[in-house]
C-alpha cells in the first residue's frame, strides 16, 4: 500500500477515534557537540519534514494524547514536556493535503496545541513509524537546509523563545545532559539555549547558588588542561526547582 493510499484508508478509522479539528505537536529538543537538535520525521507523502505530532482520542485529556502520539511515533517515554502555545492559522493543515478529497479526515482545519519536551539524544534510537521514511535529530543550524511542512518552523522557533523565557525561572539540563558533567558542559548547553556567550565566572557562581548541583569526587580525565570536576543534578531540589521556580538566579 503505498503513502497516500494509507493516509486515505487511516482517514475512515480517525474519523472514529479521534476528536476533529484538534492535535498536538512536540518540539523535542536535545544536546549534542554544545548545539540544540529537534527531533524530526520525514514523512513517505511529499517527503516533508514534520514535528512528531497527531491527533486526540475522545477519551484523552490533552497531555494524554502527547505522551501517546512520542511513543507510537518516535518511541519515546518519560520525557520532560510543556504546553506553550496554540497554533490555528487558517489553511495551516488542510492545504498540506490538496490533492485528496475534501471529506479527509486530515485535510478538515486543525487546531494543534504546541508542546516543547527536553530529551538526551544519546537515550533514544529513532524509529520512523510506518508513515514516515525517516526519524532523525537535527541540529537547529540546519533547519533552512530542510522543507518544514505546515508551520511547523514557526512553532519550533516559538518553542526555542518558550525555552528560553523559562531558563530564568526553571532549572534546564537534567533531560539534556548525561548523569555526570562539568560545569563548562553546563554553561554550553546554556549557552546553546540562549543564542549568546556567558561570562564563565558569573555563571559559575550563580548556577552553584541555585542549590540545584552536587559536586561528585571525580574528574573529567583526558585532555591538555587539569581534569575539571564533575557534578550531577541534586533530584529533589531539581524537583522543587521545577515546582517553585528558581529563587536566586
Amino acid at each position: 500500500m503505498d503513502s497516500k493510499q494509507l493516509i486515505i484508508q487511516q482517514s475512515e478509522q480517525n474519523k472514529s477515534n479521534y476528536l476533529p479539528n484538534i492535535s498536538v505537536d512536540a518540539v523535542i529538543f536535545g544536546f549534542d557537540q554544545n548545539e540544540l537538535k529537534v527531533l524530526l520525521l520525514k514523512m513517505n507523502y511529499n517527503h516533508l519534514w514534520f514535528l512528531p505530532g497527531g491527533y486526540v482520542q475522545f477519551s484523552e485529556d490533552l497531555d494524554d494524547a502527547l505522551v501517546r502520539v512520542l511513543k507510537e511515533r518516535v518511541g519515546i517515554s518519560g520525557v520532560y514536556m510543556e504546553e506553550f502555545g496554540v497554533f490555528g492559522k487558517k489553511n495551516r493543515s488542510e492545504s498540506f493535503f490538496d490533492d485528496f478529497d475534501e471529506n479527509l479526515f486530515h485535510k478538515q482545519r486543525f487546531i494543534t496545541l504546541g508542546y516543547y519536551a527536553l530529551y538526551n539524544p544519546l537515550k533514544l534510537n529513532p524509529i520512523p513509524d510506518e508513515f514516515s521514511e525517516t526519524c532523525e535529530w537535527i541540529y537547529l543550524s540546519q533547519l533552512s537546509d530542510i522543507d518544514l511542512a505546515m508551520d511547523h518552523r514557526e512553532i519550533i522557533d516559538k518553542a526555542l523563545l518558550t525555552l528560553r523565557e523559562k531558563i530564568a525561572i526553571k532549572p534546564i539540563g537534567y533531560n539534556l545532559l548525561p548523569e555526570k558533567f562539568t560545569l563548562m558542559e553546563l554553561q554550553k548547553l546554556y549557552e546553546a539555549i540562549l543564542g549568546k556567550e556567558l561570562n564563565r565566572g558569573n555563571f559559575y557562581r550563580k548556577i552553584k547558588n541555585l542549590g540545584i548541583l552536587k559536586k561528585l569526587d571525580e574528574q573529567r580525565r583526558g585532555g591538555a588542561h587539569k581534569s575539571p570536576d564533575l557534578y550531577s543534578f541534586d533530584e529533589e531540589n531539581y524537583a522543587k526547582a521545577l515546582e517553585n521556580g528558581l529563587s536566586s538566579w
